[in-house]
Formats: C-alpha cells, sequence, structure tokens
C-alpha cells in the first residue's frame, strides 16, 4: 500500500457498528476524564467525537513532544482506547494499545499506542488521519480530534500563602503547591482543527468534563476559533462534575466552585443541563443556584462506581446521560 492509498479517504464510519442511534454528541477534554465520559457515551450514540485537549508534557508522550515536535499523543490514545468496543477484538486492541513497555532502556514508559499513533503521523502527514487510521484498527466507536493544530502550553496562575506566582506546563500546573487561579495558553491563539470546530457546530450536544478542571476541560475555551464553535452551535451544552477534586488542581474545589471557575474563563458561555453525583454535594442550594448563574438545570443521579472510588461507572452514567438526551430527565 503506497503513501497515497493509504491517506486517499477517511475510513470512517467503522463497519460493525449499528449505525443511527443516539444524537451527534461531542466530548471534551483529556486523560481519565475524558475516558470516563466516552466510556458511558459510546452505549448512548455512535455519533460520537471526542475533541482532546493537546497541552500534555509529561511522561511518554512529553518525550515523544519534545523528541519529534508532534503533537502529544497520550490524551488521544486514552480517547481511542475508551472508544474500543465489549468485544474481544476491541478488549484486545484496548490492552495493546495502553500497554507501557517495561524493560529498561530507551522504550521503558513508552505506551504502544503512543508509538503507533506517531509512527502514522509521520508516514501521512496529517494529524486526523492518522488518528483515524488508529480508529479504524481498533473499531472505535467514535472519532478523536485534536482541539489544535500544535502543541500547546498552560501558564496557570497558582495562589499559595497569599502570593501569586505563574507556572508553565500541565505537569507543573498539577504539581505546584497552590490553588490554581486561572489558565492560558501558549501560544495564545493557536489554531483549531478545523474538523474539531466542523464537529462543534453539527452536534446536538456538547459534554464538558469530568476531567482535570484548568488541565482538561477549561484549555478548549482557551483556543478561540474553538471557543467561537462552542458559544454559537445550536447543541445543548452539559456539564457532567467531577466526584472529588482534583490534587494539585483543585484542591478543596466543592462541585459549585468548579461552576463558578468555568463561568470566569467562559462567562458568555451558557449551559443546558449539570450533571452531579448525589453522593459529592453537601450544599445543594449553592450548587443549584451556581448552575443557574450558567444558565443550566441541576441533574443529580447516582452515577459514581460502586467500589467507594472517585471513578464514574459508566453503565450508570451512560443510562442517565441517555435519560438527559431524550429529555426524561
Amino acid at each position: 500500500m503506497t503513501d497515497e492509498n493509504v491517506g486517499a479517504a477517511s475510513p470512517y464510519p467503522v463497519e460493525g457498528v449499528r449505525a443511527g442511534f443516539g444524537p451527534p454528541v461531542v466530548a471534551l477534554g483529556g486523560g481519565h476524564g475524558l475516558y470516563a465520559s466516552l466510556s458511558a457515551l459510546r452505549m448512548v450514540t455512535d455519533r460520537l467525537t471526542a475533541v482532546v485537549t493537546v497541552a500534555d508534557d509529561g511522561g511518554s508522550s512529553g518525550r515523544l513532544r519534545r523528541e519529534l515536535g508532534v503533537l502529544p499523543p497520550g490524551d488521544l490514545r486514552m480517547a481511542l482506547a475508551a472508544l474500543c468496543g465489549d468485544d474481544e477484538w476491541g478488549s484486545t486492541w484496548s490492552e495493546v494499545v495502553q500497554h507501557r513497555f517495561r524493560s529498561e532502556g530507551e522504550l521503558h514508559g513508552h505506551a504502544v499506542g503512543n508509538l503507533l499513533i506517531v509512527a502514522l503521523w509521520e508516514l501521512l502527514g496529517d494529524p486526523v488521519a492518522g488518528l483515524d487510521w488508529v480508529g479504524r484498527l481498533l473499531g472505535a466507536q467514535g472519532r478523536v480530534l485534536p482541539m489544535a493544530s500544535v502543541p500547546l502550553d498552560i501558564l496557570a496562575e497558582v495562589e499559595l500563602d497569599g502570593v501569586i506566582s505563574t507556572v508553565r506546563g500541565q505537569v507543573a500546573c498539577a504539581l505546584t503547591p497552590g490553588r490554581v487561579q486561572a489558565i492560558s495558553l501558549v501560544p495564545e491563539d493557536p489554531p483549531a482543527r478545523p474538523e474539531a470546530v466542523a464537529a462543534v457546530l453539527r452536534a446536538d450536544w456538547v459534554v464538558f468534563g469530568p476531567g482535570s478542571w484548568f488541565t482538561s476541560v477549561l484549555p478548549h475555551l482557551k483556543v478561540p476559533e474553538l471557543a467561537r464553535s462552542l458559544h454559537e452551535t445550536r447543541a445543548r451544552r452539559l456539564v457532567t462534575l467531577n466526584l472529588a477534586p482534583q490534587p494539585g488542581e483543585t484542591d478543596d474545589f466543592s462541585p459549585q466552585q468548579h461552576l463558578e471557575v468555568l463561568r470566569q474563563h467562559a462567562p458568555d458561555l451558557s449551559i443546558d443541563v449539570v450533571l452531579a453525583d448525589t453522593g459529592i454535594v453537601d450544599d445543594l442550594d449553592a450548587l443549584e443556584k451556581a448552575a443557574a448563574a450558567l444558565g443550566a438545570r441541576l441533574v443529580m443521579a447516582d452515577v459514581a462506581a460502586g467500589d467507594g472510588s472517585a471513578r464514574h461507572d459508566p453503565r450508570r452514567l451512560a443510562s442517565v446521560l441517555d435519560e438527559i438526551f431524550l429529555q426524561k430527565r
């Protein structure tokens, strides 16, 4: 197969996926939070697009980014793994792309999926085409897109003992002592991926969160063209709140503080629904007021895993999201 033939056409839609169920949905985020969201959403719709942050600068992704000048592939890989089916093919490939080499040497710590994605990027010269082909190999039940065309750095304003300092990088943002107050991006005006903008404008629903609030969710609102599409889309907007604060980012944040920070970063963005687990809410009145300030109604449901961990249960979350999309909640 020649390079020309490999890139000749998009491999979507994925064969074998039941077509025509559920609304077109765009999920925004990165890392484990987006993984949880996509694991649920793929049970609800076959018209699913993940728009993923590209600011990771740690681990395997950071090494590949620095050495090869590519987009950090890790969050993109995790999103693709989340979209794998529950059959033998899907579960096997999900494990393969998530597998990390444990041997001593240059491959130590690299995820197989990161190397596969970067290899296709080098072969095709197009990040979206490369992700589409990985998605086809995995039988992914949806599409994964980077939110921007270039790697990004996060600048975070961090307050500690009344003193505000600025730190650069996703890892530094998560590890620097203190409370993050606000974030911005470097470069300040990064080019959005046009496919991501188009997906937002075509969607019936846009889902924010769960996930690391300052490094996975809010960065989408700092890419100007993508932010414009999030304001202009006819889609309804839903926020899924985290089950626990993110260490190093949102320590001691209440659920309503997450919404207040969202409003600070996008004061003109209206939200239709805020989804919160019943177990995380200590002040229902305050949370309802914070949701109303965004224009949203609050939906309370049991969506946490039953083992007591701060994880969403995919089937519980899928069931509630399906009811919201069908306007039964």
